[in-house]
């Protein structure tokens, strides 16, 4: 799969771009707060409905105006497919598909598929559980609208329950649980097989690229809280149990103490935390060998591989470590920005390279 065309209407500080991307690397390359990051963001919300910056849709439309418009065009093993965004300032946006609008965010995914790494991305190594729990989310939406469905009818069922537990009548808590529990397993047993199935797959495609971008120098480990395993009916009950036995501790802390929304990954180099004693460029490759398994995964389920958008990937890394990247890269539609382009670790490679200035492409080439 590969991006060919993307067009942006006043979306951050575009007003009016077009890029034609070639189906290899596509180098887009300029000064600091030009638009680079703007560009890799739009890629990737047409891909899964979902920007990594922006908190509300309505902060990506472009200063003083009233609409947003983003359209990308991609080729995949089955055809081309076109989806399209507007960005309205009341907050609405409009989804379109092949020129059908749909409804539901669920209904986006899975038609282009990205992934993407940029520095904020290190949040899944150095920050909270949620962090890694939303690389799990953002992929496995990607793969599966039924776990994106199951995913949103868990929080929805979760918050409810919460709010039941902090209620203070205690005979009106334990009346009604019952009733939020049993949807909360059958939600909850879905995303937990979901997930268990997808770590037990990345975990050594990880450690391979890993090894790859080291030259073997570091090993690491990804690792999965394995509580509930088996079949999603015996999470389901072994997740009944487990609610069941901490209702007590539930009611007096005032929310629900167990279930996924409270796993977490353990990312080891070397046999020790990452989190803690790795330096920053090996916290980045260990990001980076994450999303390059995950690439493989999409490349099994989908049978061809997504796009890659590398936003600022390569500041922190050594010079050995770029080169093997993009090794491992080739063959697969890139996306990469930077402020100047490192001649060296793209000799023999062909790539497309983008300026940009103030929101706009000034020049083209085919290299």
């Amino acid at each position: 799969m590969f991006i060919k065309k993307l067009e942006l209407t006043d979306y951050r500080n575009y007003s009016k771009q077009c890029f034609e991307f070639s189906d290899g690397i596509n180098i887009i390359c300029g000064d600091n707060a030009q638009g680079k990051t703007n560009c890799a963001e739009a890629i990737f919300y047409l891909c899964t409905g979902y920007s990594p910056r922006a908190a509300k849709d309505k902060q990506v439309i472009g200063y003083g105006k009233q609409k947003s418009e983003i359209s990308g065009t991609a080729v995949s093993r089955y055809g081309n497919v076109n989806v399209s965004v507007d960005f309205y300032s009341d907050a609405n946006k409009n989804i379109k598909i092949n020129g059908v609008q749909v409804l539901k965010i669920g209904e986006l995914l899975g038609n282009i598929n990205s992934v993407f790494f940029n520095p904020g991305e290190l949040k899944l190594i150095q920050e909270s559980p949620e962090d890694r729990r939303r690389f799990l989310d953002i992929s496995l939406s990607q793969m599966s609208k039924r776990y994106f469905y199951s995913l949103q009818r868990y929080k929805k069922i979760l918050s409810q329950r919460n709010n039941l537990l902090k209620n203070t009548d205690t005979e009106l808590i334990y009346d009604t649980l019952p009733i939020w529990d049993l949807q909360l397993c059958k939600e909850a047993s879905a995303i937990i097989a979901a997930r268990n199935d997808y770590v037990k797959i990345l975990s050594p495609l990880a450690k391979d690229a890993h090894s790859f971008i080291t030259d073997k120098k570091e090993d690491l480990e990804v690792l999965f809280d394995w509580k509930y395993e088996g079949t999603e009916e015996e999470i389901a009950a072994a997740f009944a149990a487990d609610l069941k036995e901490k209702i007590e501790k539930d009611i007096i802390l005032g929310y629900t103490t167990v279930g996924p929304h409270r796993d977490d990954l353990k990312i080891k180099i070397n046999g020790e935390d990452v989190r803690t004693y790795g330096s920053q460029g090996q916290q980045r490759t260990a990001a980076l060998s994450l999303k390059l398994a995950e690439l493989e995964i999409f490349k099994k389920h989908f049978g061809e591989y997504p796009v890659l958008i590398l936003d600022d990937a390569m500041s922190e890394l050594d010079a050995s470590r770029r080169q093997n990247l993009i090794d491992r890269i080739k063959g697969i539609q890139t996306i990469v920005t930077c402020t100047s382009v490192d001649e060296e670790i793209f000799k023999d490679r062909n790539y497309k390279k983008f300026i940009i200035s103030d929101g706009k492409v000034i020049s083209t080439a085919e290299i």
